[in-house]
């Protein structure tokens, strides 16, 4: 059995999956806010819930909102703040006094989807993660792939390829740069640029409902999000050559993205043909939590 642990921002959600992947037990509870000691004690929490309902497992994965510096052992890069500067892994293998593998949510996402999800079987799958933020994980052989600095796959916080002259110099970006992918493609991002076009304050959903039934103006701005997302998504092609990318997060459930994008995609890979699958999340929001439970290997996670 393996066992996952998703540890969002505002929720953790626990899953032990058997061997060919099928769920045998699941909980999901509010997360603790701003409280590192709290945070820990849930997941413990959580992980004797599942234990009483499926059985003992050997060993945790988790999938945090940040990943652990190679150079200090600590959390970096959270959202999550309360997690920054702590040795997250080694204080929860403590407290479940069993070994825990920790990994970036959107490398679980990445993981979970190359397993038993949308790209079953992809050799290279890119995990995009389209919500609140931008986010990006890369699975190799199934394996999810961190890199020297912890920070392979965080596509979001490069600057959005062949911009405009009306996108330069950007908006300003939390991590202290301006025209980052993640100001152009999240959520908020798309809302905000179908403000600034029209003066309308539409949430995303609305906005597709009405290009769906006819506005021009709400197509148009769907139309600019799709060709940055394709502009954004050839750099990826052209550094990664990915089988397929697996879009995740709200955003995924523009299912226009899926025709127009790989259409407009080409203009921009250094390729006279692109044969890379653009397809959304088989498991939806649960690939992060299955994803977690996928970093163990079988023949490991079963061990007492």
């Amino acid at each position: 059995m393996r066992a996952g642990i998703d540890l969002g921002g505002t929720k953790i959600e626990g899953l032990v999956l058997n061997g060919a992947g099928i769920p045998l037990a699941r909980r999901r509870i509010a997360a603790p806010q701003g409280d590192y000691q709290a945070t820990i004690r849930a997941i413990c929490d959580v992980i004797r819930d599942l234990e009483a309902e499926a059985g003992p497992v050997g060993h945790v994965g988790v999938g945090i909102p940040g990943t652990i510096s190679p150079a200090t052992r600590l959390v970096k890069n959270a959202n999550s703040t309360w997690l920054i500067g702590h040795p997250f892994d080694v204080d929860l293998e403590s407290a479940l006094g069993r070994p825990v593998r920790l990994a970036n949510d959107a490398n679980c996402f990445a993981v979970s989807e190359a397993a038993d999800g949308a790209a079953q079987g992809a050799a290279a799958v890119f995990g995009v993660i389209l919500g609140t933020g931008v986010g990006g994980g890369i699975a190799l052989n199934g394996r999810p792939v961190s890199g020297l600095n912890a920070v392979a796959g965080e596509w979001g916080h490069n600057p959005l390829p062949w911009p405009r002259d009306d996108e330069r110099p950007g908006p300003r970006c939390y991590c202290g740069l301006s025209g980052c992918i993640e100001t152009f493609l999240s959520g908020p991002a798309l809302a905000h640029d179908h403000l600034t076009a029209t003066g309308e304050n539409l949430s995303p959903p609305d906005i597709a409902a009405r290009a769906e039934a006819g506005d021009a103006a709400a197509d148009a701005t769907l139309a600019r999000y799709e060709d940055r997302l394709a502009r954004a998504l050839a750099t990826v092609i052209n550094l990664l050559d990915p089988d397929a990318i697996v879009l995740g997060g709200g955003l995924s459930n523009l299912s226009r993205l899926y025709a127009n994008v790989p259409r407009l995609w080409g203009k921009w890979v250094f390729s006279d043909e692109v044969a890379t699958r653009l397809v959304p999340a088989r498991h939806g929001d649960a690939s992060g939590v299955r994803g977690a439970a996928w970093l163990w290997p079988a023949e490991i996670s079963s061990r007492p």
